[in-house]
């Protein structure tokens, strides 16, 4: 795989230059499509020509369900949520390419409009081919979307197929098009269909064009996302099921209804062990109770996830599905939304943020290792499902290398990261899966942008970074004031932000001369990154510590009905400040002072104690 690297500089017009990507590529016996002739019809998948041979043929015994899945997949495939914002140097940068492009012809016009296609949005036109595993249970095909929001695998079992040759098991890129997709929906029930992968022998059949090769700039993010979000699914979670009835009818509620601009656009999960769980649409405050079981957790719990919007890219497959499995890693954190339908699985991981809610992408950061080459852990699980396994439960990887405990899922983890492993969360299994077939350049990957970079090295390396205030302020959030001390411009900067209790942003500052200049429209800058990763390490050193709270704030929320009731206690040394009221409107508040800070601490447990022993969920991020 080569690697591109962009140094040119942004221009006077505001166009910035090209991010990070890497150079893709890839060789196909022919276009993927389907064949019909009469009451019949052939799928060909044609695989990836640079990577070992990877092979399957079969009948698919249910037709109308295994085309449901795959037009499902390919509304993730290009799924593209983003928020685009009304932005004048996209308009002038296009202003500019008109002008320079009107004395040239056709061609070079075509040419001039690719190449700031490239430079801009690698991704805008090009659809990103999913990864394709063969395994001597299932089919699997990995994909992302192409806003780097929802990774997406669907697993059909080989039970579904009647098979009709020798299958070669392994891993390769398929040619995933619109065409194919069109030619898809020619599926019909009544039709014996057969499914054909191969990387060449599918081509001996009669290529459409012959060979096909494709040449993609696939940005860093994209695939260190693509990597991070599989990576989490080894994370402890909550599990909740739904019926199918029920998550039809909150999708249903936000087909009908649009989001309010400035209003909470979450879905609230209520939790309570032995009761049915309650999902909330924010902020509507509609309930939706669960239906298909209770949820069998054992403490309570109000996890708000995000990209709710995103499982309308299942819509197609809903029908056929029986039931829904949700894995909640937390608020603000990946989810994880198990479809069941028979034969076919249909895994969506929603990462709960967004390019602008990079706050809450850099706590998810800090969960999983930040490693650059494999350990031995890593390789001696490699190395057994390599060796014509493919894969394991966790005991048997336990048993089989002597790996066990945290050691085994770190080392799972990095595997994940690394993309040569992934676990299949539906299974509960790890199965081997090289995602490319070459080895990645980690080091590239370790860091989200340049700007992430060297805010670690300010914290870690340097210890320039100095958190100076955190004021707690009600029904806002979180004001965190910090020092970032940089010895080459020989000064101190004093960035600002006030965060939310799940993590995300709601208003930033800092006095360095990039963020006065274009506040955060190319992203945060590195004295703001450095803060929040600063506050990170804070809490996580705080969680291991047995160190005394002095600082404190819990929120807490339990419904009667349609009313939801809030409680915010928090802990100031000698003071318990106790606030209380109805969501959405002013809270009422008493302020406790005590003689001695230990007082103060015993009387705010106590507090809560109380308020778990009334029923009340705790509505912080952990």
């Amino acid at each position: 795989m080569a690697t591109a690297t962009t140094t040119e500089p942004a221009d006077d017009l505001g166009e910035l230059p090209p991010p990070p990507s890497t150079g893709v590529h890839l060789a196909y016996g022919g276009a993927s499509r389907v064949v019909t002739a009469g009451s019949a019809a052939r799928v060909e998948l044609f695989g990836n020509l640079e990577r070992p041979p990877v092979r399957f043929d079969g009948a698919v015994k249910d037709p109308l369900r295994f085309r449901e899945a795959v037009s499902a997949l390919y509304a993730v495939v290009g799924s593209d949520f983003r928020y685009a914002p009304k932005d004048r140097t996209q308009y002038i940068a296009y202003l500019r390419l008109k002008r320079d492009a009107a004395p040239l012809g056709v061609w070079q016009a075509q040419q001039a409009y690719f190449d700031w296609i490239l430079r801009n949005d690698p991704t805008a036109t090009a659809i990103l081919d999913p990864v394709v595993t063969v395994h001597p249970d299932r089919l699997l095909v990995e994909t992302f979307g192409k806003d780097e929001s929802t990774y997406a695998c669907l697993a059909v079992r080989r039970a579904a197929f009647a098979e009709t040759g020798p299958a070669a098991p392994g891993t390769t890129n398929v040619d995933f098009s619109d065409a194919l997709f069109s030619s898809v929906q020619q599926v019909r029930g009544y039709r014996d269909t057969t499914l054909s992968l191969g990387s060449g022998a599918a081509a001996e059949d009669g290529g459409a064009g012959g060979k096909l090769e494709k040449k993609l700039q696939v940005p860093d993010s994209w695939l260190r996302g693509f990597l991070q979000v599989q990576s989490a699914a080894t994370l402890p979670f909550d599990h909740v099921r739904l019926a199918p009835m029920d998550l039809y009818n909150v999708l249903r509620h936000l087909r009908m209804n649009g989001d309010r601009k400035g209003k909470k656009r979450g879905l609230r999960f209520e939790l309570v062990p032995a009761q049915q769980p309650r999902l909330v649409a924010e902020p509507w405050e509609t309930v939706f109770t669960a239906t298909a079981d209770v949820f069998r957790g054992r403490a309570a719990r109000l996890v708000r996830v995000w990209g709710r919007r995103r499982l309308m890219t299942v819509k197609r497959l809903l029908p056929y599905v029986e039931a829904v499995d949700v894995y909640l890693l937390g608020s603000g954190l990946p989810s994880f939304w198990v479809f069941r339908a028979g034969d076919v699985t249909l895994t969506l991981g929603l990462t709960g943020f967004t390019g602008a809610n990079w706050s809450s992408a850099l706590g998810f950061d800090l969960l999983l290792p930040r490693k650059t080459q494999d350990g031995e852990p890593t390789r001696k699980i490699v190395e057994y499902l390599k060796a014509d396994r493919w894969l394991a439960d966790g005991k048997e990887l336990a048993k089989e290398t002597g790996v066990r405990g945290a050691a085994l899922v770190e080392a799972i983890q990095v595997g994940c990261q690394n993309g040569e492993l992934m676990f299949d969360l539906a299974e509960n299994v790890y199965r081997y899966r090289p995602i490319t077939g070459r080895p990645l350049d980690l080091a590239r990957l370790q860091f989200r942008n340049p700007r992430e970079k060297v805010a670690h090295d300010l914290l870690t390396r340097r210890g320039a970074v100095r958190i100076q205030g955190e004021n707690r302020i009600a029904g806002v959030g979180l004001e965190l004031t910090g020092q970032v001390s940089v010895a080459e411009d020989k000064r101190d900067y004093r960035p600002q932000m006030v965060l939310a209790d799940e993590g995300q942003v709601r208003k930033v500052t800092c006095t360095c001369a990039a963020f006065r200049k274009q506040g955060i429209k190319a992203g945060p800058c590195v004295h703001l990154i450095a803060l929040r990763l600063a506050f990170a390490e804070k809490e996580a050193r705080k969680a291991r510590t047995d160190d005394a709270v002095k600082f404190e704030t819990r929120a807490f929320a339990r419904r009667d009905g349609e009313v939801e009731h809030v409680v915010q206690v928090s802990l100031e040394r000698d003071k318990v400040k106790y606030r209380w009221g109805l969501s959405g409107q002013p809270m009422r508040l008493q302020t406790l002072r005590f003689n001695a800070e230990a007082d103060a601490r015993a009387a705010y447990f106590t507090k809560l104690a109380e308020l778990d022993a009334k029923g009340y969920l705790d509505a912080v991020a952990e």
